[in-house]
């Protein structure tokens, strides 16, 4: 992956008054779709990106039918399943030891009726690739977006600070018509905008780490259930990428207990694992922390400013639809606002249209937010409290109740697979 390079000092000063039509600070899933939806409607739009390139650990690799539908709507559902990927058509969960079938996407009413896992770092390749085939779009890597640029109380354009990580950090001042947050849960725009918050909070953290597979593993991408804790495993191909639900603040405790009763822990839970994690887990760094948080914009926008993704909605990892609904989010806004930005629209015009994705997105928001929240508490909760076990070969009702019915396993598929108003393209597209 190439990009514009860090500055010089003489560039940069030259750089201080760049204009642009749109800015969108964060190259994630958001960031990236956002780029590549307005570079083809011939909006002049550049991505920040804070990090040198895409290729991070535990960043979100599942890809949706929702998002499939997306890019088969582009015409690129094909060139994007080149790309290294596992498809899942049914989702399944390890109770005490017994498999239960949970979800069946092959009946969807979607042209791909599975799942894919893919290193997130492939997938924003490959959208990025896309965009550059458009002259108005730029990506800048090593360049994270610190601050906002206003003028007469309206956001016009960032304060970019390019190179810091090649050691050689420059100041840029970025000038665009319309400035989109979408660098995440911790976004330093939306602070800088003081743009108030509903936090909901979490009753769990979780533990990301990878584990080698071995020939004789089970094929599927799964959740086990057994001993008071909860482990999702999925299948990457020659390495397990693993999550850990923890109770919340429970990290320091579990450190305390050494990185050997850890080891013990996973082995209860998936002992397949056991002769392999000294070696794949020597130590605590081996093992990544995700605070978990739920919390919800009360307004996503401001004059000239726009937020996206976990920006505006940071989501639980509960169904790992959090990158699937900051893609909706990048299509309805791109549905929305490019035909404004590709045109002579001024900026009142664009401010006026801003509260407009809010009203069309925020419900589905609410509604996944209520659904997860509804997943921690009575699920979550009960199984790292240990209230949650196979007494006398009692096995939860939902979980017998998918096992006996197969009809039954369409709806968890339909919600996690397109979720709540999936949107379709209709951004317009300029010629090559």
């Amino acid at each position: 992956m190439t990009d514009t390079a860090p500055p010089t000092s003489t560039q940069a000063t030259q750089a201080s008054q760049a204009q642009v039509r749109c800015c969108i600070a964060g190259g994630g899933p958001a960031g990236m779709v956002l780029g590549l939806l307005l570079a083809r409607a011939g909006v002049p739009v550049v991505v920040l990106e804070k990090h040198v390139d895409f290729l991070r650990d535990f960043r979100g690799d599942t890809v949706h039918p929702s998002t499939l539908e997306v890019l088969h709507e582009l015409g690129l559902l094909e060139a994007f399943l080149q790309r290294p990927h596992d498809r899942i058509e049914q989702l399944c969960a390890s109770f005490e030891g017994r498999n239960f079938p949970v979800a069946d996407f092959t009946h969807l009413p979607s042209h791909s009726k599975f799942l894919v896992l893919m290193p997130q770092w492939e997938f924003l390749d490959f959208m990025c690739d896309e965009a550059r085939r458009y002259p108005g779009f730029e990506l800048w890597t090593d360049a994270e977006a610190v601050g906002l640029l206003q003028d007469k109380g309206r956001v016009n354009g960032v304060k970019v600070r390019r190179g810091r990580r090649a050691g050689k950090p420059q100041d840029v001042e970025l000038h665009a018509s319309l400035v989109v947050a979408s660098d995440g849960r911790h976004s330093a725009l939306r602070d800088a905008a003081a743009l108030p918050h509903i936090s909901y909070g979490a009753p769990i953290d979780v533990l990301w780490m990878r584990i080698p597979r071995e020939s004789g593993d089970p094929e599927a991408t799964a959740g086990h259930i057994a001993a008071g804790h909860l482990l999702v495993t999925l299948n990457r191909g020659d390495y397990w990428q693993c999550a850990f639900v923890i109770p919340k603040g429970g990290h320091a405790a579990l450190q305390a207990r050494g990185i050997d009763a850890f080891h013990a822990e996973i082995g209860k839970i998936a002992p397949f694992f056991a002769d392999r994690l000294a070696k794949a887990l020597p130590d605590w760094n081996a093992v990544k922390l995700l605070e978990v948080t739920v919390d919800r914009l009360e307004s996503w926008s401001c004059k000239g400013m726009l937020c996206i993704g976990d920006a505006a909605h940071a989501m639980s990892p509960v169904g790992g639809v959090g990158i699937n609904l900051a893609v909706q989010d990048a299509v309805a806004a791109a549905n929305l606002l490019a035909p404004m930005l590709a045109g002579t629209a001024t900026d009142k015009q664009i401010d006026d249209m801003l509260p407009q994705l809010q009203r069309r997105r925020e419900w589905p928001v609410r509604v996944t937010q209520a659904a997860q929240r509804m997943v921690q508490d009575r699920v979550l909760v009960p199984v790292l409290g240990g209230k949650m076990t196979a007494v006398a070969g009692h096995v939860p009702w939902p979980l017998r109740l998918l096992s006996r019915w197969p009809v039954l396993r369409r709806l968890p598929a339909r919600a996690v697979g397109l979720g709540v108003r999936p949107e379709h393209v209709t951004s317009p597209q300029r010629s090559l």
